[in-house]
């Protein structure tokens, strides 16, 4: 992206709420021990010859707390859905009845409970650092538009601190996310 002195701190927050957004569609996809159309809507199907979403390909519903129901639009591509779900590796094994799946979501073990924190914290730092490679980015477009003498040193101090404050809000959200998830995840 090719910043300018006037947009450099709204590419930068754009950037930084993308990072989010995606921090955001990663732990959505978290089983709690709860159905929820999250869990599955974003695997990669193969079908009609081509890859699609899961939720292009099929109507996902939640009949009840524990069970997520799949109906695709089209029956020939039921086979190709239950591989797809098989091949996702979500721990939950797809029960074909002809006509749509059932997913029974199972109880979560104080172990699967304590592994997906220890991976959901991973990926929260991932996107920390995702967040501060955005604001080196950003700073050093403004230490080379100061050498260029494109603004000055105060306005180029002003928005590095712009964007330090930036970062700092960002990284606190992607935090409370975590938090928020990680006792999502371990409450039982």
């Amino acid at each position: 992206m090719a910043y300018t002195v006037d947009t450099v701190v709204d590419e930068i927050t754009e950037k930084m709420d993308k990072a989010i957004a995606h921090f955001q569609s990663q732990i959505d996809a978290y089983s709690t021990g709860k159905a929820t159309p999250a869990l599955v809507q974003d695997i990669m199907v193969d079908a009609y010859g081509t890859k699609m979403r899961l939720k292009e390909t099929a109507g996902i519903s939640t009949p009840d707390a524990r069970t997520i129901a799949i109906q695709p639009y089209d029956a020939t591509i039921l086979p190709d859905i239950e591989k797809a779900l098989m091949m996702a590796n979500i721990g939950i094994t797809p029960m074909n009845d002809g006509q749509l799946i059932r997913l029974p979501i199972p109880e979560l073990t104080e172990d699967r409970r304590k592994d997906m924190v220890k991976d959901l914290k991973g990926k929260g730092e991932e996107h920390k650092i995702n967040i501060r490679n955005i604001r080196r980015e950003g700073n050093d477009y403004l230490k080379k538009a100061l050498k260029d003498h494109e603004l000055s040193e105060d306005h180029q101090k002003g928005l590095v601190t712009d964007i330090q404050d930036l970062t700092n809000k960002k990284i606190d959200e992607i935090a409370s996310l975590s938090a928020a998830k990680e006792k999502d995840l371990m409450t039982v």
